[in-house]
This record gives structure tokens, sequence and C-alpha cells, in this order.
């Protein structure tokens, strides 16, 4: 379990969706990824994570947040509960780019059903300027039809304040709930 010294983040989502990426801008320390060359040229890039990522943020008086990243690909499901075993919070990344990015997003929330009624959970949507739809409203109008209420944010992954802003909306979110 997450203690208030050191807790625990999880970022999953599609293959692509910027996850090693969001987690590589803002660790304080150099991230420990398990990418490897990719084969399955349907992601359409050169490396793919198939183990997990993990960064750490020093909030200062021996606090830090861990952030863990899981492989996107459904192959590599069974890693995701693992993962986020203890975790206090979950951000789901999705790639606005990719076909079907609401189908992608029930994926993920489909995955964490169980998960999700007690943990706080904040999603970010990339590639929103090169692809607006569906958009931000698309996405939540999707979660609430689901009874889910979670921040929804247009985000830009390689920035550490876009990053920011969502590991301190499940932070804020778990506050709340203590």
């Amino acid at each position: 379990m997450a203690t208030l010294n050191h807790l625990k983040i999880v970022f999953t989502g599609t293959p692509g969706a910027g996850k090693t990426t969001a987690i590589g801008a803002l660790s304080d320390t150099p991230p420990v990824v398990t990418d490897v060359r990719n084969t399955d040229a349907s992601l359409g890039k050169e490396n793919t994570t198939v183990g997990l990522d993990f960064g750490q943020v020093d909030l200062g008086d021996g606090q830090f947040v861990r952030l863990f990243g899981t492989p996107g690909q459904l192959r590599f499901e069974f890693m995701w509960q693992i993962i986020a075993t203890d975790a206090l919070g979950l951000v789901i990344l999705i790639d606005n780019s990719r076909p079907n990015p609401l189908d992608d997003l029930a994926i993920y929330l489909d995955a964490y059903k169980d998960l999700l009624p007690t943990m706080s959970c904040a999603v970010g949507i990339g590639r929103t300027i090169e692809c607006p739809l569906p958009t931000v409203d698309d996405f939540c109008d999707m979660l609430a039809a689901r009874g889910l209420l979670f921040p929804v944010l247009a985000v830009d992954v390689r920035k550490r304040e876009d990053v920011l802003t969502l590991v301190d909306t499940v932070l804020v979110q778990a506050e709340m709930r203590l």
C-alpha cells in the first residue's frame, strides 16, 4: 500500500500515448525503462515498453511520488493489474490521433473497473491540436455515461507542466478522499 512518504501513481494507456515520455518529463531521476525494438508494425514506432517504466518525483521532507508506466499492448494486460497494486492513483493516457480514441479509453476503463471506484484517476488526451475530434467533452460524456467523474485534460506529455498537472489532479483527489 502507498504510504504517506512514498506515493505510487500508475500511467497506463495505448501504445504511443506517451507513458514513457510523460514519466521522463516529470521524473527527478533518469527513468528506468524496459523499451525494446518494436516488431509490431501496426504500432508505428521504433521502440515499445514490454515491462514497466519507473521514475520518481521528490516532494521534499522525505516524500516521493513514484511513477510507474504500464506497457500499452493488450497482450501485456496481465501486467496492468500487477503494476496498479497498491497505487494511490491512475493516469490514463489516450492518443487522440488513433483511429478510435473513445474505444481505446473504454479498454482501460474496463481493465481497471474494479479499482476505479476507490482510486483517484485523471485522463490525459494527447495530440488534440493535430486531431481535435473527439473533444475533451466527448471523453467526459463517455465517463458520465459509465457513472464515472474524473478530470479529463488535453496534454502534451513532453511538457513537464502538463504531466505535473495530471499528477497534481490525482494527488488532490486522493487528499480529498482522506
